[in-house]
């Protein structure tokens, strides 16, 4: 028996009743998509993504369970999104820079690298790079930058720094950036090449840990296997995690998915798919975005072929990230969806559920580790 998270990263299906607190009034990035681009995902339709209240209103009838899940933590990011999803509500804000690093921090970061840095604002990745690149080349001082996530960010050219040099930096953040400064990730940004310079694949996060035990502890614990697919190890700082599987995009976290799906075990394969958030959400990228759920759509299709008979497919968001949304280039606070599929699920609308961790719950349900809590699997099996 197996529960697959996929995680559609940035894959929102409208605002929540608190955007305006987020500057993000009138986001939804699957509405907002259709309406640029002839959105052609028969998958996710069939399973239910246009019955969700508040999208389409399909007359079709799904082959699987739906919801509109709305988010209960602090924050539209990467971390608090995955964290609830797997059982834990973020109840206070991670600390976000929007003007910058303290003075304090900084002056400790640079005594213990050996170097001052450059930037030190809130800033999109690939116009850091574009606008301080060539002088980082010049100087050899490290990038560091935030966003409106709680991040603090560190971007070296490959040929001023090695990638264990960019990493050391890293480490080096995440040691000082605790407290007040406790941000949820510190990431390596490596880029390469001449200008327009264009970032790498050997981006790595390192976060906090979850603030309590997810469902991957409790697999792990039951003496199943928990499975991490793509940056799902970084998410969790490695906390409940069996097996992890680096990837290069969301093509290849797909292709890795469905070998595992062809393996013999019992537990979760939790999966995120970056692209869709990093490559094209905050890029503004709407025909980038619209490709990669097509591409998504048709990898699906050939999971549901190999799931076996008492498997479990959950496909979600953590955030929205609307590409034609205007106001900032970040994450847009946004209900996600919520399809479920196997041979024993029914078909249901479960309307509107209170918390990304319902997902936590039902798979702990199906899992055979608990019972109760948000879990809606009576609800939605025979």
């Amino acid at each position: 028996m197996r529960a697959f998270i996929i995680v559609i990263d940035g894959f929102g299906i409208g605002a929540m009743p608190d955007c305006k607190k987020y500057n993000d009034f009138g986001a939804n990035t699957l509405k907002n998509i259709r309406a640029t681009y002839d959105l052609n995902v028969p998958t996710l339709a069939d399973l239910g993504l246009y019955n969700i209240e508040g999208t389409y209103n399909d007359d079709r009838m799904p082959i699987g369970a739906y919801a509109r899940l709305k988010e209960l933590s602090k924050g539209k990011d990467t971390t608090v999104g995955h964290w609830e999803m797997a059982g834990q509500i973020t109840k206070e804000f991670l600390p976000t820079f929007p003007n910058g690093f303290p003075k304090e921090l900084i002056s400790k970061f640079e005594a213990e690298i050996g170097t001052k840095v450059l930037c030190n604002k809130p800033y999109s990745g690939t116009d850091v790079i574009r606008d301080y690149g060539e002088e980082h080349l010049r100087t050899g001082y490290p990038i560091v930058y935030t966003s409106a996530d709680s991040v603090f960010q560190i971007a070296v050219h490959m040929d001023k720094y090695s990638i264990e040099e960019l990493y050391h930096m890293c480490e080096v953040a995440r040691k000082l950036c605790v407290g007040k400064y406790g941000v949820g990730r510190i990431i390596a940004r490596p880029f390469a090449g001449e200008y327009p310079f264009v970032r790498t694949a050997e981006r790595k996060d390192y976060s906090l840990d979850p603030p309590g035990k997810t469902v991957l502890d409790d697999v792990k614990d039951a003496g199943m296997q928990s499975v991490a697919v793509g940056k799902i190890e970084y998410i969790f700082n490695g906390k409940g995690i069996t097996r992890s599987i680096h990837t290069t995009s969301n093509l290849n976290g797909l292709n890795v998915t469905l070998d595992v799906a062809k393996e013999n075990f019992d537990g979760l394969v939790f999966v995120n798919l970056v692209d869709t958030d990093m490559k094209f959400g905050h890029r503004r990228d709407v025909y980038g975005y619209a490709e990669a759920l097509e591409e998504i759509d048709g990898k699906i299709a050939e999971l549901i072929k190999l799931l076996k008979h008492d498997d479990v497919l959950y496909i979600t968001g953590d955030h929205g990230c609307d590409p034609t949304h205007k106001q900032h280039t970040d994450h847009t606070r946004e209900y996600t969806p919520l399809l479920v599929y196997g041979c024993d699920i029914v078909p249901t609308d479960l309307g509107t559920l209170d918390g990304f961790d319902t997902i936590a719950d039902t798979v702990r349900e199906q899992l055979g580790l608990s019972s109760g809590g948000k879990s809606v699997w009576e609800r939605i099996t025979r």
